[in-house]
């Protein structure tokens, strides 16, 4: 589930674009809580600031280059790409229809909400697959 977002420009790289979000939303990032990263979050300074600043952990696939600590995380993101493919195939995501940037903000919002409502009810309810959004589909 999304924790956080933004929309950076094409330019900024992610780790950079991804350490500025949580140093904007640090206070929804609870001490010891787990962030799942890929391989281009490796680096000296971003994982300080994640360890450092934020007082959270960073899993993320190890390079070639260094010694292993976290292993193949491919179960992970696995469940990361659904929660991805759910927003650009059932909600739509990037046939979001904005035109501005308050508009293009206010859609993905919307389709994050749908999101986070959908799998909230369905552990409300008990449903096995938590993150599934197909009954909610017509």
């Amino acid at each position: 589930m999304p924790v956080v977002w933004g929309l950076a420009g094409p330019k900024i790289g992610e780790r950079e674009a991804a350490e500025a979000m949580l140093r904007h939303d640090k206070h929804l990032i609870r001490p010891g809580q787990i962030i799942i990263g890929d391989k281009g979050f490796a680096g000296r300074d971003f994982e300080a600031f994640i360890t450092n600043e934020l007082e959270a952990q960073l899993i993320r696939p190890d390079r070639k280059d260094e010694k292993p600590r976290f292993g193949k995380l491919g179960g992970i993101r696995q469940w990361v790409e659904s929660v991805f493919d759910t927003l650009k195939g059932q909600l739509t995501l990037e046939d979001h229809g904005g035109r501005t940037p308050t508009g293009l903000y206010s859609r993905v919002a919307g389709r994050l909400l749908a999101l986070a409502a959908g799998i909230w009810h369905n552990w409300l309810i008990g449903t096995p697959n938590k993150r599934s959004l197909i009954a909610y589909d017509h």
